[in-house]
């Protein structure tokens, strides 16, 4: 079998693996790698030649200087700037949207969208605005911004880097600029102007008194022994609630039955799964007595002892504070200490239960670099390790129908978690939760500040310069921000995306024997075949389309390093530069506007903006014509065949 044959097979396994989405898409490229290894199509010392590619190195700099500008306040002085703009949606949408394109273009653009992410949230919570018509605008500026420069988004990066190997010059920091700032400012238009009608507002503004009811809650309510609700059916239950709330299932000593086949009478130790919102919730505490929550010792995985009760501690969302229900001195609590008494066991009965002054409910989303994607809270020890406690779980795109103790979580979802106010920022940073209820800018020192700036400034400008190449001149920004304070070194270790890193350095060798294979020049060929006749015009807006369709379904960089051989074959199949085939590739691998899960930008405000799998088409197509129309003009203007 010819080797090429075998690189379209490797290939077509490993994008259908991207698209069905059950596995990491770092350990899928790092199977293809093996694959590609074991099948003789990689040379087996040429394996792990990736990752000490200067695309991979400049990747992981910008993201240790992203996290730099976080740490010492850079992009929280401009978010302070942008919660001043009133009530006005255009005004409230051209400041986010405008400041994450500028930031976009400097730092990696995931992370800027997670920088502006909770501040969008705080500026519909003050203005009682619906998060859904803030968040994708966000998300896609994001994109845009990462256009502009060589640092702003990976498959700029790595195609720089193989315009170096092609020609023996790579791309410079702003060779970008020209297209990549003309595309930008024109989707930043279509946006402010048009693009936003596009976004579906989704029912449950914020408001001040209230949290997020951006999307409802799989949430997980026990009948206590005191609860109201004993003895209810599920028609009593809702005749109390005077609503209807959906009951998925009902778990009675572990066996599940359906909500709608329940017609029995609630017990206690009985666990409903509801799908409810913030204010449903309280009315199920309020009105019937269920507990929220699960139980923490049943989310560590740890027996009760024989005989011992529940901590009879109730929650109550108010504010986002959390409340104690039941007063001392209560009758319930006169009940549980006779029981005690009665059952002899009042001396190990009398452990401290949950503590719950200065506990606070928060509202947060799965981020993508965080440790707890396709985890169980059970894995993560979220109780005695974070000291959290899980309430409720959304997920757009899906029901939820299993126990708070059986999900997995993926990137993108909402939960509502409760912990200690001393302890929770540091337990969210830890395992890489956005929060999305409030955001307390807390600016960095002023000195660092500066420093964390002039750093930067120095990188970028011996680049400009010619003295450094970009993955040294950034490398060096990297540990001298380290050397200095800016950043303490276990958080630039956190902010190394190990996913995209190992991706990146599996997939390019891939890619090179997809050239060395001739794999990339039959398909240019074939292409050349079919559009013998064509001007390079439009055989760029067609190499533009299959680009931007790969990455909509795979990642943005994975798309790009498959489409620069072909790129560079196409062009020598015209005899032309490799420039601008090479310029529309870098373009068009970052518009992945048309699915939630090309880009991790949009998976990442999936959840709290309440959107569906099908409300990124309607806005990302058009969009992505208007990137398409702006930008092949640019290119052939910049960068002439």
């Amino acid at each position: 079998m010819a080797d090429h044959t075998l690189v379209f097979f490797v290939l077509g396994l490993t994008l259908a693996a991207f698209v069905w989405g059950r596995f990491r898409y770092d350990l899928v490229a790092l199977t293809a790698l093996l694959g590609s290894v074991l099948l003789g199509l990689v040379p087996g010392d040429e394996a792990f030649v990736g990752f000490g590619h200067p695309a991979v190195i400049t990747v992981a700099a910008v993201l240790v200087l992203s996290r730099g500008f976080e740490r010492s306040g850079v992009v929280d002085v401009i978010a302070e700037q942008v919660l001043k703009v009133g009530e006005r949606l255009f005004l409230q949408l051209a400041a986010l949207t405008g400041t994450v394109v500028v930031l976009s273009g400097f730092m990696n653009n995931v992370g800027a969208l997670a920088l502006l992410l909770p501040v969008a949230m705080r500026l519909a919570r003050e203005h009682d605005t619906s998060p859904s018509l803030l968040l994708m605008p966000l998300a896609f500026g994001s994109l845009l911004g990462g256009l502009t420069t060589l640092i702003g988004t990976p498959p700029n990066i790595i195609i720089a880097s193989y315009r170096g190997s092609v020609t023996g010059d790579a791309f410079g920091m702003f060779s970008f600029s020209p297209v990549g700032v003309s595309v930008a400012m024109a989707g930043l238009a279509f946006i402010l102007l048009l693009g936003w009608r596009l976004v579906p507002q989704r029912a449950g503004k914020a408001s001040t008194e209230a949290m997020f009811d951006t999307a409802h809650y799989l949430v997980e309510v026990r009948v206590e022994e005191e609860s109201k609700a004993v003895g209810w059916t599920l028609r009593d239950l809702h005749d109390a609630l005077e609503e209807t709330i959906p009951v998925l299932s009902v778990v009675r000593d572990d066996k599940r039955r359906a909500g709608h086949a329940f017609y029995g009478s609630l017990q206690e130790g009985d666990i409903l799964l509801v799908e409810a919102g913030p204010e449903e919730m309280k009315l199920l505490e309020d009105k019937a007595g269920l507990r929220l929550g699960i139980d923490p010792k049943e989310a560590e995985g740890e027996e009760r002892e024989e005989g011992r009760e529940p901590d009879e501690t109730h929650w109550s969302v108010v504010n986002q504070t959390v409340v104690n229900d039941t007063p001392p001195g209560s009758d319930n609590s006169q009940r549980e200490n006779k029981k005690k008494e009665k059952k002899g066991k009042q001396e190990k009965k009398q452990k401290k239960g949950i503590d719950t002054e200065g506990l606070e409910l928060v509202e947060v989303v799965v981020r993508t670099d965080s440790m707890m994607v396709n985890r169980t809270i059970t894995q993560l020890r979220l109780q005695n390790q974070f000291g959290l406690h899980l309430v409720a779980v959304a997920r757009d795109g899906g029901r939820l129908k299993q126990r708070l103790r059986d999900i997995r979580f993926r990137t993108g979802d909402v939960l509502l978690l409760q912990g200690g106010e001393s302890e929770l920022s540091e337990s969210l940073a830890t395992l890489g939760c956005l929060p999305l209820a409030s955001r307390n800018l807390a600016l960095g020192q002023p000195r660092m500040l500066l420093v964390s700036l002039g750093i930067f400034a120095v990188a970028i400008l011996t680049i400009l310069l010619g003295i450094l190449s970009a993955s040294v001149a950034l490398s060096s920004a990297a540990l001298v921000s380290l050397l200095v304070g800016v950043l303490p070194l276990r958080d630039g270790y956190q902010a190394i995306d190990g996913p995209v890193i190992v991706l990146l350095a599996a997939m390019i060798p891939v890619g090179q024997a997809l050239e060395t294979s001739g794999g990339a020049a039959l398909i240019a060929e074939n292409l050349l075949v079919l559009g013998v006749d064509w001007p390079i015009l439009v055989t760029l807006v067609v190499l533009f389309l299959i680009a931007m369709l790969l990455s909509n379904v795979v990642n943005n960089a994975a798309a790009a390093v498959l489409m620069a051989p072909i790129a560079a074959s196409l062009a020598s199949g015209f005899g032309a530069s490799p420039d601008p085939f090479l310029m529309v590739v870098a373009v068009s691998a970052s518009c992945a506007f048309l699915t939630p899960i090309g880009h991790q930008s949009n998976t990442l405000v999936m959840g709290p903006g309440g959107y569906r799998f099908g409300d990124y088409w309607k806005f990302g197509l058009p969009l992505s014509l208007v990137v398409l129309v702006v930008a092949i003009p640019m290119i052939l203007l910049v960068w002439p065949p």
